[in-house]
Formats: structure tokens, C-alpha cells, sequence
């Protein structure tokens, strides 16, 4: 049982569902500004989207399914993405 178990999270995937627009995110932002809000948007604009950002964020955040997703951690992983 516990091979399976490690199979089945070594192989789960990741993934956002709805569709994510630069200006959602723009509202979402719209009351945030701070420096972390401000280098995402930038960073976002630049990118011209945000399908980079969801699929780099999904593939950040893979290897926490096994110990937990909590709001700091995605919080973490955005502003090392706006960094980066």
C-alpha cells in the first residue's frame, strides 16, 4: 500500500481550474500595494499573461502535495515567481 501511495503522489499533477486573465488578477491586485503585488503585475505585463505564472506556479508547488498547499506557501512561491 505504501509503494502505491508514493506512486500516486509522485505522479499526481497539478492544475488550476477557470481560466486566470491579467485583468483578474489586475482586480484581484487592485487593493494591494505592496511590493510583492506590484513586481507580479509588473512581471505579468511584461509577460504579456499569465499562462507562464499558473504553469510555473503549478510546477513549484508539485513537490508540497505530499506535506500541504497552505496560503503562505502559494504566497511564497507568486513573489519568488514576480522575483525571478
Amino acid at each position: 500500500m505504501n509503494q502505491l501511495i508514493a506512486y500516486l503522489l509522485d505522479h499526481a499533477m497539478l492544475d488550476f481550474s477557470g481560466e486566470l486573465t491579467l485583468d483578474m488578477i489586475r482586480d484581484f491586485l487592485r487593493n494591494d500595494d505592496s511590493p510583492a503585488a506590484r513586481a507580479l503585475l509588473a512581471k505579468l505585463v511584461q509577460e504579456k499573461g499569465v499562462d507562464d505564472m499558473v504553469v510555473t506556479l503549478a510546477d513549484c508547488l508539485q513537490e508540497y502535495l505530499r506535506t500541504g498547499l497552505t496560503e503562505d506557501l502559494v504566497h511564497d512561491q507568486i513573489k519568488l515567481y514576480a522575483e525571478s
